[in-house]
């Protein structure tokens, strides 16, 4: 089967649709599917990465003077229209499944796509607009079927909840030692910073100002990240390690008593897990998430960060609630009954 990912990764879209796309395809290609992604070349992408693992990336141009009121057509940097021309260009004329992870993508652009594969499937979070596809996956904690009521057809198969979460592989191999871990500390000593693949608006440059320093703290930026260098003269005279692109996640959030980081994709990892989070919310489609994860008690949203992290910090009995709810949520083999899905239903 040749599968295509329509997808993209910048300083303004964070890196999570790429990073979940990259799980699936991985899996995919191990199964012996051929992948394709299509990329565009914004400021902050993934290309490069994705090549390295071994996929084959054809990417589209960048138009700088393009403009939207729409953000995440800003984001997309092009209309719906010449998205869906640029792909058509550059797409496999035997593409037998697209799989499409962009929020500016709707109906429109499905249908423009449609005589270039033999199937789609989408990739969404916000339940906002109309799909034509095949295949729709949400994988978010309390997403019901009601929520895409009229905006799929009856024949499209719906993928929906934390079971179906995209994880690399490695979670799902250290969910067990990470929960025996967790069952076993007596005191919150390690702490993971981790604000996504970007932290434009530097937040974790004020979250390390207010962490007392006797604590073991890690931080995970992303390379395209903006204030990088201003974290690591920071970093230099305190008790903190700085580590750039991290290809290690799940043994880094297997050594954490506790994270601090974004409200997107990653609460999964942190979930399969059991690692508690006190969670900013730095997007509108991270709020929905980090609500129902608050709701089960699995995280803390950050109202006062001084304050809510004492707070946690002092609290074993709470520390040890949300990590229990935690594991709850997500056991880390979604990517393994999507594709199960998408065989059955070839």
């Amino acid at each position: 089967m040749r599968v295509v990912f329509r997808v993209d990764a910048s300083l303004q879209m964070g890196s999570g649709h790429v990073m979940r796309c990259l799980t699936l395809a991985n899996e995919l290609q191990q199964q012996g599917h051929n992948i394709t992604f299509i990329c565009r070349e914004l400021i902050g992408n993934l290309n490069t990465l994705v090549e390295q693992t071994g996929h084959e990336v054809i990417t589209l141009p960048v138009n700088t003077d393009f403009k939207s009121d729409n953000i995440y057509l800003d984001w997309l940097g092009a209309t719906q229209k010449q998205d869906a021309e640029q792909t058509i260009e550059v797409i496999s004329k035997n593409t037998d499944l697209l799989i499409v992870d962009n929020y500016a993508l709707d109906e429109i652009w499905h249908q423009q796509l449609r005589p270039f594969t033999k199937k789609i499937m989408v990739i969404d979070d916000l339940a906002n607009r109309g799909f034509d596809c095949n295949i729709l996956l949400n994988q978010n904690l309390g997403i019901k079927k009601e929520e895409y009521k009229d905006k799929v057809s009856d024949e499209c198969q719906l993928l929906l909840g934390c079971e179906y979460a995209l994880l690399r592989p490695e979670f799902a191999q250290l969910r067990s030692q990470a929960l025996e871990k967790r069952k076993n500390t007596k005191e919150i000593k390690n702490i993971l910073i981790s604000l996504g693949g970007s932290d434009k608006e530097n937040l974790t440059h004020e979250i390390l100002k207010d962490i007392n320093n006797d604590l073991d703290i890690k931080v995970v930026l992303g390379s395209s990240s903006p204030h990088n260098e201003m974290i690591k003269q920071y970093a230099q005279n305190e008790n903190i390690t700085i580590i750039i692109d991290a290809n290690n996640m799940a043994e880094l959030m297997l050594d954490a008593d506790l994270a601090i980081g974004a409200g997107g994709s990653t609460s999964w990892e942190r979930c399969c897990l059991g690692l508690p989070t006190l969670v900013f919310v730095t997007s509108d489609n991270e709020q929905k998430i980090a609500s129902n994860l608050e709701g089960l008690n699995a995280v803390k949203i950050v109202k006062n960060f001084e304050q809510d992290f004492q707070t946690l910090i002092n609290d074993f009995i709470l520390w040890q609630k949300m990590s229990s709810q935690a594991k709850s949520v997500c056991d880390g083999v979604g990517a393994n009954r999507i594709i199960k899905n998408i065989i059955t239903n070839d």
